[in-house]
């Protein structure tokens, strides 16, 4: 296996932090043994947990405005493989890609896997895109598409989700991850009980191309492109969807897709009660969908979100197995760079999780004692977990500080003279 970073530039990183991280791993170990927590046990808890990386979010985002690209990003999906390895060799809990089709074709798929291999990686949900028209493309989605009042339309729509199920079975993927744009900017534009009647039969058709062993995450989203309507666009909207088509379709939660101070750890206790949880696009929001780094806004918010995960975790329903992923839009740092910062702060939260006194919890939780259930949590989320992260990582073959080693490495100068310029974006005003 070639990877992108020398593995001996890790083993020279970690040497040189390998004492101050034993003395602050050892001091946290002694720190929670007095609490009656086994940092080890938490640690080993820690190296098992992973979250997959897009595809796309390997490349600059762009606002609505413009896109600014920088030197050295992909313009295709080997080149995406290549950012997306750096990122796992670096923090060892991002084995999974998740592509986009059309944007991620090519001709031989069963290469495109045993390439992803060579590079320690492997697939995740594949994604399908209804939301914008492709070249030479017979029916435009201007009047949306599986929900479009076109049948040409919607069985175009219908056909690329069938087929983006046969790219995943080539490449070893087991999730369709379903989000449309769908929806009307005006009132009175469309029956709004005709178009979710529309997108239903339209999705059961995809529904039953689904192997055996698949299943179907169904994504919400508040607004945009549409913004009056969207055809699912809460999380009431999506289980009654999932209800509807059948035990493979689940509920996505995206944490950008809701209207400010949404309570979200609420809808995922909803959603895991009724096994409908089907998996996590972590970003973070301050305004509206912002596709943010997860954990740069609200923190606190990411915690209690993993605080009923691992509740669900302890608690099982229908097979609940949540696929995980990054989902941001990188507008102004390096791609690779957020992604490390974001799966740091990913696992740091589902580390904090895991240190809640669950019995101390429940407990205050039966009592009604407002003041200990909440601090119970606190005391939790105030922990820094970081020798923890750290040590798994290192562990794991990954690195002590995986930003530091990247930036050390100087990939994104050797990408930036090997690879081809991207050109300005216009962005999707």
């Amino acid at each position: 296996m070639t990877l992108p970073i020398s593995g001996d530039l890790i083993a020279d990183h970690n040497d040189q932090h390998a004492a101050a991280l034993d003395e602050d791993y050892a001091a946290l170990g002694r720190q929670l043994e007095r609490r009656g927590i086994d940092i080890d046990a938490i640690k080993h808890r820690v190296a098992g947990f992973s979250v997959a990386v897009p595809s796309w979010g390997a490349g600059r985002g762009g606002t609505r405005f413009a896109k600014f690209p920088i030197a050295g990003e992909p313009t295709n999906i080997h080149e995406k493989l290549e950012d997306c390895a750096v990122i796992q060799q670096l923090s060892r809990v991002t084995p999974r890609v998740s592509p986009h089709f059309p944007w991620d074709k090519v001709s031989d798929y069963r290469a495109l896997r045993e390439e992803a291999d060579s590079l320690g990686l492997a697939f995740d949900a594949v994604n399908s895109n209804t939301f914008q028209d492709q070249p030479g493309q017979p029916q435009s989605y201007s009047t949306g598409s599986l929900s479009s009042t076109i049948e040409a339309t919607r069985q175009q729509a219908i056909e690329h989700n069938i087929e983006c199920i046969e790219i995943g079975q080539a490449i070893g993927s087991t999730d369709l991850t379903v989000w449309v744009g769908d929806g009307t900017n005006f009132p009175g534009q469309q029956d709004l009980g005709k178009q979710l009647d529309r997108y239903l039969e339209a999705a059961s058709q995809v529904y039953a191309a689904l192997p055996d062993d698949w299943r179907m995450l169904l994504e919400h989203k508040m607004f945009e492109p549409a913004f009056y309507s969207t055809v699912i666009s809460d999380w009431g909207s999506s289980i009654l969807a999932a209800q509807e088509l059948g035990p493979k379709a689940k509920c996505l939660v995206d944490l950008g897709h809701h209207a400010p101070n949404v309570n979200i750890e609420q809808i995922v206790a909803r959603l895991h009660r009724f096994g409908k949880l089907g998996g996590f696009h972590f970003n973070d929001s301050k305004y509206g969908d912002d596709d943010l780094d997860s954990g740069s806004i609200n923190p606190h918010q990411l915690f209690l979100v993993f605080n009923e995960l691992v509740e669900a975790e302890l608690n099982p329903r229908d097979d609940f197995r949540p696929a995980y992923m990054i989902d941001q839009s990188h507008n102004v740092t390096d791609p690779i760079e957020s992604m490390l910062s974001s799966a740091e702060a990913i696992t740091s939260c589902y580390a904090k999780a895991l240190l809640v006194d669950r019995d101390a919890l429940h407990g205050a939780q039966e009592a009604n004692d407002t003041m200990i259930a909440f601090q119970t949590l606190r005391r939790a989320y105030n922990v820094d977990v970081a020798p923890i992260l750290a040590k798994a990582r290192v562990e794991a073959g990954g690195a002590y500080d995986a930003l530091v080693a990247y930036r050390y490495s100087q990939y994104s100068a050797r990408k930036a003279q090997e690879r081809a310029a991207v050109g300005l974006g216009a962005g999707i005003v």
